[in-house]
């Protein structure tokens, strides 16, 4: 009669093994699959963020060249400015009026100076800006085809392991099913407060879930395999098996 109930124990023990094997796993692949996402979205935003470098780069560009075009004006101004006033001096016939034309004209004539002086720096800026560009351009360039390929790869992984986690699944139940209800009640209550570490063996005299030390009466009962035993401390199912070593730390 003992020798069928530790072979009993001994079989509901070893199924809740099973099915804690069975949880592990599907965790294990439900917690890959959660990663998933957020590493295409990273990936995205990797590509995303080359770009928007080389958006800017291109944008610094265009202002230079606009900044350029508006000063281009700016001399043409000062040019039709200088001819006018140089038609004003051979009309006048004052000579106060003639000096005062003069001095207007040598101001335009420093003005134009100084604005060729600002378009050759920023014709120097945008070649400083275009070069940035190409660089910014081949760096966008790369990282889209290197983030393209990751993300096609975590596509495959992805579907890999929705498939891996459909098998693990398909027949959980079943595996549920074959435990002892009392035993799986049990084991599903501690799952759900402490994961899929529940049934756990005793090494050193310590539970091998929350490393506790137990009590000699526990020890003797899990050795005796005749019942269900749980730590005082945490309340997982203990286990024992001849290879453990079941003598309390001293």
């Amino acid at each position: 009669m003992l020798r069928e109930k530790i072979n009993y124990m001994f079989d509901v023990i070893e199924k809740l093994l099973i099915l804690q094997d069975r949880d592990r796993h599907i965790q294990r692949v439900k917690n890959e699959l959660a990663h998933i996402e957020p590493e295409r979205q990273a990936l995205k935003a990797k590509a995303t963020g080359t770009q928007a470098s080389l958006e800017a780069a291109k944008t610094r560009v265009q202002k230079i060249e606009s900044e350029r075009k508006r000063l281009e004006l700016d001399v043409e101004a000062k040019k039709s400015q200088i001819e006018k006033y140089a038609l004003q001096q051979f009309q006048t016939k004052k000579n106060e009026e003639y000096r005062a034309l003069a001095h207007e004209i040598e101001t335009c004539k420093k003005a134009i100076v100084g604005l060729d002086d600002q378009q050759i720096e920023l014709m120097e800026q945008t070649e400083v800006a275009q070069k940035e560009v190409g660089v910014a351009n081949q760096a966008a360039t790369e990282a889209r085809k290197i983030v393209e390929s990751q993300i096609i790869n975590l596509g495959s992984r992805e579907e890999n392991l929705k498939k891996e986690l459909a098998e693990l699944e398909s027949n959980r139940e079943q595996i549920a099913e074959a435990v002892d209800e009392g035993a799986r009640t049990r084991y599903e209550r501690l799952v759900k407060n402490k994961g899929t570490n529940v049934v756990v063996g005793v090494q050193h005299g310590v539970c091998g879930g929350c490393h506790m030390r137990l009590p000699t009466q526990i020890i003797v009962s899990c050795r005796a395999q005749s019942e269900i035993v749980t730590c005082i401390n945490c309340g997982r199912i203990l286990y024992y098996t001849r290879d453990m070593d079941l003598a309390a730390v001293d």
